[in-house]
């Protein structure tokens, strides 16, 4: 191969001053492109929102029709379990007795289900995994300080002897 062969074959290297250019050209597009993602994505995330927010009301005003028509619809119910017992021979007082007491048994269950709800919606696992990585610990005042392998020593030689 000889010289000639080299340069025709190979382009003429950017001065520094042009590939610096072009670096910062590239540079200037790509925050751009990171800047109008971020707006889009804050525009689906306010979007999202807005619709949670609108689907929440209105999830809200069912619940309470379905409380409504479903409280009235137990109370008909009830009313026509005291009648059957009734023709059944009950007195009064048993057939009011046993409507009752089956309104608080299903009352208890629910009360019993939503507690434990409730108790899932307090996400401890991830409370726990930020508090293990020092994030938003929740330790109280009124808590006792970790307890020392000095003091566990020393609280075992004081267990034999007696306390005033």
């Amino acid at each position: 191969m000889t010289d000639s062969d080299d340069s025709a074959g190979a382009e003429k290297a950017p001065s520094l001053e042009q590939s610096l250019r072009e670096v910062g050209a590239a540079g200037r597009a790509a925050f751009g492109a990171s800047r109008d993602t971020g707006r889009a994505l804050r525009r689906l995330v306010s979007a999202d929102l807005a619709l949670a927010r609108s689907s929440l009301g209105r999830a809200l005003a069912w619940v309470g029709v379905a409380v409504g028509v479903g409280g009235s619809a137990w109370l008909l119910i009830a009313g026509a379990l005291i009648a059957l017992l009734q023709r059944l021979g009950w007195s009064w007082l048993q057939s009011l007795s046993f409507a009752a007491l089956l309104s608080v048994a299903v009352t208890a269950l629910a009360v019993w289900k939503v507690s434990r709800y409730f108790d899932h919606a307090g996400m401890h696992a991830t409370r726990r995994q930020l508090s293990r990585m020092g994030l938003f610990d929740e330790d109280s005042e009124d808590e006792d300080p970790p307890v020392r392998e000095e003091q566990v020593q020393a609280g075992n030689t004081q267990k034999g002897s007696p306390q005033r």
